[in-house]
């Protein structure tokens, strides 16, 4: 089947072969009018036509004559362009070698201007590429830098642990008892770090697929909230609950959005003061249904605040809480993920000590 070509692409091919062919046009009168000037000076001024010898050689010095102010004529009328061609040609020389940061002159409006431009859009997106790999490299270099350091500390103690079963390193049964529970917890913690590095890695695969079904939010929520609150009550934290009493459905992927909410309770757990309150509340619009997990605790800087949703980001100061092991820094990314696959949002507000987290989600029940 023949490639039919681009409609605006045989527009430029006729006004650059029209452009050519008017300084043909240009070049051929100012030859023709030279000529003729030259033969209306020899034959009416001088007197030339009288003499036999310019009779005889006038048609053989004329069409070299002619030839030659055509040439120099075309050459005249041109040399812009070619100058400008040159120009495109030692650009495109400077961007192989690398230099992106090179931008072609664009001194014409015509063709040849547009060249020049799609040459320098195409250098800005080449460069653009380039960030983003530069950027996509730095990005998998600090994902393997958080996963080695996660993964390192609680396996440094686990295995620590057990070289001191190993050689039998205790002093009586209480201490045997304490060793193999430590070695669980820290196993637990492990296993928890890398079931959030799967899921993480799960959410931000291009061919992940939601379970999407009509759910009802209020009895997710509020079973979620049951399970959670003896957690919270051991840590000091005591739950306002301002979730309704009355169905709110929505078609969600019911375990995503409850590990997402959950991911938010637990974020406020380890961040809160203590004791303290964690206030969850929900309700439904229009188009949409907001859920807030509100909590207090020590300041953010505005810096902190912008990287809360990047993977392996902690905050590592006073915020965090001794008496719950550390995560994986992928909590809140994995329930932003969660909510851009829902096509909603995840949202922080944040003033002097108060932290709102928001999650909207449409409320497509159809």
């Amino acid at each position: 089947m023949t490639k039919r070509s681009n409609p605006s692409h045989r527009t430029r091919k006729k006004k650059i072969q029209v452009n050519i062919l008017i300084r043909i046009i240009l070049s051929t009168i100012a030859a023709a009018g030279f000529n003729n000037m030259l033969i209306y000076l020899s034959i009416d001024v001088f007197k030339a036509w009288e003499q036999a010898w310019f009779r005889n050689s006038l048609p053989y010095v004329i069409t070299p004559i002619f030839i030659l102010t055509f040439i120099l004529s075309f050459l005249f009328l041109t040399r812009r362009m070619v100058k400008d061609i040159i120009t495109l040609e030692q650009g495109l020389q400077f961007i192989s070698e690398g230099n992106l940061n090179y931008r072609v002159p664009i001194n014409r409006q015509d063709e040849l201007g547009r060249v020049a431009s799609n040459i320098n859009h195409m250098t800005e997106q080449l460069q653009l590429q380039m960030i983003k790999e530069r950027e996509l490299e730095k990005s998998k270099m600090d994902m393997i830098t958080g996963i080695s350091h996660d993964l390192r500390t609680p396996l440094t103690s686990i295995i620590g642990y057990i070289e001191l079963l190993r050689t039998e390193s205790f002093q009586n049964k209480a201490e045997y008892d304490r060793f193999i529970q430590n070695t669980h917890n820290k196993a637990t913690h492990l296993k928890k770090l890398l079931d959030d590095l799967f899921e993480y890695t799960r959410l931000t695969s291009v061919d992940t697929q939601l379970d999407m079904k009509k759910v009802d939010l209020y009895q997710l929520l509020d079973q979620l909230l049951f399970e959670f609150e003896p957690l919270a009550q051991e840590n000091g934290i005591q739950l306002e609950k301002e979730i309704g009493n009355a169905p709110i459905m929505a078609c969600v992927d019911s375990d995503k959005i409850a590990r997402a909410i959950d991911n938010l309770l637990m974020n406020a757990l380890k961040y809160s003061f203590k004791p303290g309150v964690i206030h969850i509340r929900m309700s439904m619009h229009h188009e949409h249904v907001t859920i807030q997990v509100e909590n207090k605790s020590a300041p953010l800087t505005m810096e902190q605040k912008d990287k809360l949703f990047d993977r392996f980001y902690k905050v590592d100061y006073s915020r965090s809480s001794e008496g719950i092991q550390t995560g994986s820094g992928l909590g809140l990314s994995i329930a932003k993920n969660i909510a851009e696959l829902h096509q909603g949002t995840l949202t922080l507000q944040h003033m002097h000590n108060v932290f709102t987290f928001e999650l909207n989600l449409p409320s497509n029940t159809k």
